[in-house]
């Protein structure tokens, strides 16, 4: 990989969302040699990854370069990188372009899209966990209108324009609003030879209802707005199977539609060597204890979703989302060098900071420590707060610009199809 050897202990990072990039930051200007290994060489924000779905914003302003985030850092090199294994007894990764040694290593893979072994609903649904997957449902919503223009068969058509979200959690509650608000103020002005009408937006919840890690209130209110803007909400109902045409579910209830958008779990992004019974908790996660170490390896680390911190008051770990990552990166860059330096570690204590989802114009929900709040305001305090947690002033600006041109004129101007998704819509002539 052409890393200098130097005096000073290598930390190797694999991973560069939240943990990772907010553990390298801790780690500027200190005696210390920081490797960041990623597959892609930019950071993904994911929580407006629906908008690039569908159509809001392009996928360049919700990402940043990894390498010009940590221009400036002495003693910090970044690989594009694929780990495929990591070799404990011997301190060495194995990757695709060759093998690394390090002293201390830090897993901050983040998460993928669980599937709980349903290999039909895999080949088959949309998932929406990077850009180029956001890209591909992009493309493939808008060349189901364009495939719905194309047929005769009522059949046909209806399934066309009939999109199915599985998963009431946060991302399948913003993309469910996101495709109500094209029904309602795109769709008519692009297709006018069209009964965009006909458009259904399905979303399904396996529980009692949406938006569970929030406040009940909150539930209750983004369940409201949605149906206001005319999305079919089904509770009590889980996904079986989708063969790319047909739904099933564990009820009467069946879907046919040419898009399932799979939002119901993530699990921890492990990797080989890794992957142990007694390491692994729940969702794939890896164990560590209070100080983000990996059980049993006084020299690896885990932080952001793919840890799991069980204590007393997270007896399933603290939540997939940013705000733990970003914290247990800064934690763990203060404990590392607190080893280094022969200190006492710090226990990483999570300080939650509310939760948010928004479910389309001026229509929010915000939970924090002390106060809870619903509607307008709460949908400028989402902006405001997703604004201020983009990397980069031009991101910032860019995604700013486009909300505002798109609130004014009520549009979306990024619905391109630029790289198309190669569907088959045989199945829909039957």
């Amino acid at each position: 990989m052409n890393i200098p050897k130097t005096s000073f202990p290598r930390i190797v990072i694999i991973g560069g969302g939240f943990a990772g990039i907010s553990l390298a930051k801790k780690l500027n200007n200190k005696e210390v040699q920081v490797v960041l290994l990623d597959k892609h060489n930019y950071h993904t924000f994911q929580p407006l990854l629906y908008q690039v779905s569908t159509g809001g914003l392009e996928p360049d302003s919700i990402a940043y370069p990894i390498r010009k985030i940590l221009k400036d850092f002495p003693n910090f090199f970044f690989r594009l990188a694929q780990v495929k294994e990591i070799k404990t007894g011997d301190n060495t990764l194995v990757t695709n372009i060759g093998n690394l040694e390090y002293d201390y290593l830090v897993m901050a893979t983040g998460s993928t899209t669980n599937y709980y072994g349903n290999r039909e609903i895999q080949l088959n649904s949309m998932a929406m966990k990077s850009i180029p997957q956001s890209l591909n449902l992009r493309s493939l919503i808008l060349e189901n209108f364009e495939q719905a223009l194309l047929t005769d068969q009522y059949h046909e058509r209806e399934a066309l324009m009939n999109f199915v979200i599985v998963g009431g959690g946060p991302t399948g509650v913003e993309l469910a609003g996101a495709l109500a608000e094209i029904k309602k103020g795109i769709l008519p002005k692009d297709y006018p030879d069209l009964d965009t009408r006909k458009v259904q937006i399905h979303l399904i919840q396996s529980g009692d209802r949406i938006l569970k890690e929030m406040s009940e209130k909150a539930s209750s209110k983004a369940e409201d707005f949605l149906e206001g803007l005319g999305v079919q909400i089904w509770k009590h109902t889980r996904v079986t199977g989708y063969d790319g045409k047909t739904v099933k579910t564990d009820t009467d209830t069946i879907f046919e539609t040419a898009t399932l958008v799979w939002a119901a779990g993530v699990k921890g992004a492990g990797i080989r060597g890794l992957d142990a019974k007694d390491v692994l908790a729940r969702g794939n996660r890896i164990r560590v204890n209070e100080f983000n170490q990996v059980m049993d390896h006084d020299n690896i680390f885990a932080v952001g979703d793919v840890a799991c911190m069980q204590t007393k008051d997270t007896p399933r770990g603290h939540p997939m989302m940013a705000q733990p990552a970003i914290q247990q990166g800064k934690n763990l860059g203060e404990n590392l060098l607190r080893l280094l330096d022969n200190k006492p570690l710090k226990p990483f204590v999570y300080k939650d900071k509310g939760s948010m989802a928004t479910v389309g114009r001026n229509k929010a929900v915000v939970d924090l420590k002390n106060i809870k709040f619903q509607g307008v305001f709460a949908w400028f305090v989402w902006m405001f707060v997703h604004l201020f947690f983009l990397i980069g002033f031009r991101n910032r600006m860019v995604v700013f610009v486009n909300w505002v041109y798109n609130y004014i004129r009520f549009d979306r101007e990024a619905r391109l199809i630029i790289r198309p998704f190669n569907r088959n819509y045989s199945a829909f002539k039957d």
